[in-house]
This record gives C-alpha cells, sequence and structure tokens, in this order.
C-alpha cells in the first residue's frame, strides 16, 4: 500500500490545484504569467487504475498505470484478490486430499497441476510408477495444453477484435473436455492422477475419441494459422507490441513460452525429462523477436508439437497396471476394497493418515506446465500431510516480467499484452 500511495502522491494533485494561486492572480491581473510544469507542462500525466474488476485483465489483476497522454510511462501490478492461501491449506490436509486443490490453480489446466505434485510427492516419497500411467498421465498433460493454449488463443485473438474466433477455439475445447469426462470421470476439474499412478485406465472409447482428436485437429490450426498469420489488424495489433530483450526476460524470470520467444529453449520436458518425455520426439519452438507476436507463433507450434507426443504416446502405450501396488504408496482399487477386509483397511488408512515420507526430507520438482515452469517445493515431518509445501507457479513469475513489458507501451494495447503473456491469477494468488 505505501508504494501505491507514493505513485499516487508524485501524480497528484492536479493540475488546477497545484496552480490554483497563480491561475486566480492571472484572473485578477491578465498580463500575469503562469509558470508550468517543466516535467508536466500540458497537464497530461495521470494514475489509472485498471481492474481488479475488469472484463479483459484475464482474472482479478489490478494495473496501476502512471500514463503520459495514452503512454505507460510507469506501472505497477497488484494481485491477491482471490485470498486463495492454498500453500497453508496444503500444510493440512494430507497429500492427496490436497490434490483437487491444485486443479483450482491454473484452471485452464488442471491436469498438469495434478502431475506436478504426484510427482513431487513420489519423488520425495521414493514412489515407483507404472509404466501405462506414465503415458498415460503424458496424454492427459499434452491435451491439457492444447486446451488452455486454446483459451489463450481465443481470448487474445478477442481482445483484438475478433469476437467470433473465441467460439472456433472454444469448439476445439468442448472436444478435449467431452475426452476428459470419458476417461476422468470430469470435464473441468478432472483430478485423474493419484499418487502413484492414475485413477483409472483409458477406456477403449477415450482412446478412440483421443485418436479422432489428434488427426483432425491440425486440419483446424492450419485455417487458423491462414486467417491471422497475414490478416493486417491481427498482425499489426501484435508485431513489435509488448516487446521484450533477451537480457530482460532473463533477469525477470520469465518462463514457459514467454522465455521460449526470445530465443531460450528452456523447456523441462527436454532438460529435466519426467514421467517418459525422454522416450518420444519433439521440438522445442522458439523466436527472437520477444513481442506479443513471437508469443503466438510459439504456442500454435507448441499445439502442434503436443498432438505429435500425443501420437506417440497411443503407439507406445504399454499394457500392464495404471497405478502401484504398494498399499502404504497408493489407493487400492475398488475390488480390493468391496471385497477384501486388507483392501478396506489399506483404503481407510490411506484416507485418515495418507502417505508418510521420511521425516527431515525436503524436495523439489517441476513440470513443463502450459505457462512455464511449474514445480512443488515439500519439506516432510514424517506425517501424511507436509511440514512446508511451496508452489513456484508460471503465472506468478510471468507477472514479474509483465510489468516491464508495459512499460514504454500505449493504454490502448494493454489488454492484448496481457493476453499475450498469458496469466491466470488463480495460480499467481496462492
Amino acid at each position: 500500500m505505501e508504494r501505491q500511495t507514493s505513485l499516487l502522491d508524485k501524480a497528484q494533485p492536479t493540475f488546477f490545484k497545484k496552480h490554483q494561486n497563480a491561475l486566480l492572480k492571472a484572473l485578477e491581473d491578465k498580463h500575469t504569467t503562469v509558470e508550468l510544469d517543466e516535467t508536466d507542462p500540458l497537464g497530461t500525466r495521470m494514475i489509472l487504475n485498471m481492474g481488479p474488476q475488469h472484463p479483459a485483465t484475464h482474472g482479478v489483476l489490478r494495473l496501476l498505470l502512471d500514463l503520459d497522454g495514452e503512454t505507460i510511462v510507469k506501472n505497477k501490478l497488484d494481485i491477491g484478490y482471490l485470498h486463495r492461501g492454498v500453500e497453508k491449506i496444503a500444510e493440512n490436509k494430507t497429500y492427496q486430499e490436497f490434490m483437487p486443490y491444485t486443479d483450482r490453480m491454473d484452471y485452464l489446466s488442471p491436469y498438469s497441476n495434478n502431475v506436478a505434485l504426484c510427482t513431487a510427492v513420489e519423488k520425495i516419497a521414493a514412489i515407483e510408477v507404472p509404466e501405462r500411467a506414465h503415458y498415460i498421465r503424458m496424454i492427459g498433460c499434452e491435451l491439457a495444453r492444447i486446451s488452455s493454449h486454446l483459451l489463450y488463443l481465443g481470448a487474445m485473438v478477442m481482445d483484438t477484435g475478433a469476437i467470433s474466433f473465441f467460439i472456433w477455439t472454444f469448439r476445439e475445447r468442448e472436444r478435449l473436455y467431452d475426452i476428459f469426462d470419458n476417461f476422468g470421470g470430469h470435464r473441468f476439474t478432472i483430478s485423474h492422477s493419484r499418487i502413484g499412478g492414475v485413477h483409472n485406465d483409458l477406456t477403449p472409447e477415450a482412446i478412440s475419441m483421443i485418436e479422432e482428436f489428434v488427426d483432425t485437429f491440425p486440419n483446424e490450426v492450419r485455417d487458423w494459422k491462414k486467417l491471422l498469420n497475414k490478416n493486417r489488424i491481427f498482425y499489426d495489433r501484435n508485431v513489435n507490441t509488448g516487446r521484450i530483450s533477451y537480457e530482460d526476460a532473463l533477469a525477470h524470470g520469465l518462463t514457459g513460452p514467454n522465455i521460449r520467444a526470445v530465443g531460450i529453449p528452456y523447456d523441462i520436458r527436454k532438460f529435466e525429462p519426467y514421467a517418459r518425455y525422454e522416450q518420444v520426439e519433439f521440438e522445442v519452438p522458439t523466436r527472437l523477436e520477444g513481442d506479443n507476436l513471437a508469443r503466438y507463433f510459439i504456442r500454435v507450434e507448441e499445439m502442434l508439437e503436443s498432438i505429435k507426443i500425443i501420437k506417440q504416446c497411443l503407439d507406445k502405450l504399454p499394457k500392464g497396471p495404471i497405478r502401484t501396488d504398494d498399499a502404504k504408496a497408493a489407493y487400492p482399487s475398488k475390488d480390493e476394497v468391496y471385497y477384501s477386509m486388507e483392501g478396506m483397511i489399506h483404503d481407510f488408512m490411506m484416507t485418515d493418515t495418507g502417505i508418510c515420507p521420511p521425516d527431515g526430507v525436503e524436495s523439489y520438482h517441476a513440470v513443463e506446465a502450459p505457462k512455464g515452469e511449474l514445480g512443488y517445493y515439500i519439506q516432510s515431518d514424517g506425517t501424511g500431510h507436509p511440514w512446508r509445501l511451496k508452489i513456484n507457479a508460471p503465472s506468478f513469475t510471468n507477472l514479474q516480467g509483465l510489468e516491464k513489458i508495459l512499460d514504454g507501451e500505449m493504454i490502448a494495447d494493454t489488454v492484448v499484452i496481457i493476453g499475450g503473456v498469458d496469466p491466470v491469477m488463480g495460480e499467481s494468488d496462492k
């Protein structure tokens, strides 16, 4: 609050209040000269509050803009309006109980959040995951990546004025929701991953739906590229807009497509592979321009690379269990719970106590979420819930760079730039 107050004080009082004595004297004596403020001779500087209740800030994001006419001289981002506190909630839940809360962080990509938590807990508790579960997770994560990028694309294009395109991308998202509903039981907040594996296997119908999607989706992307890549309005609104340099992107900790748009091919799936990403072939798209248009190209190409990964996962999908057979590390199957006393006891103990990693162990593990590096830092005290759990959320780190990007831009481009960076406040206000 102190930082905001000082910025407001700098821009206030208004031009009239600042010079009211001189102006009153000028009215009495027409020959009196009014001395104007050298830093703002025309009185064009002002402070503008944008958000948090704003239809186009991609969540409850407040921007404090110091304007000189229509140019942003300086800006400050104010977050925290969701009052989530999920990290503290995690410390009072078992590891598995916390799973649904991860869905509500980056709610555009719930599956990636599930896998990030599961892999972090499996690392600290030394749990082995079956091969089939790894490939199912990869399929879910890549479908979630496409779903997240589709909402980015539809919303960002709508920010430039093309409302109908938003409906086009949402038609494809509905197909993805149908797939999630079929094999996970939910369309949106799916919570399909489980510590030690996944909740249930892919059904033949789900595999058929995924195969149909990966066969037809590239044709949709081809049509979108035809419509947007040479569209004069879309191109001019994004080229050289929201640029950030290589050095500034590194200094401000950008991640995901935002860092790859300045030429840094950092992707955790390549640098520190998890699941079975080292066994599939895919490219990491990069650009050099560092502007909004570059970020658009990156995400479109990433969707096509995700299609390649999903096809390989379907071809390599092995037979076998989908969850570890260790009763102290994962929930038993429902068949065991319903038809054996041991299964019922294990199910009760997992719900009541949960997994208990060794005391005094700490670990950090990250995945490549659609918006960048999503990591979980866990400290264990030997009980079934973490002593400390901290989340490295990509939207939070990307917002640090957004402050740098907005300085010097036009106020008319503010919403387009926010859409290009693509933050989600659900994982920023954690």
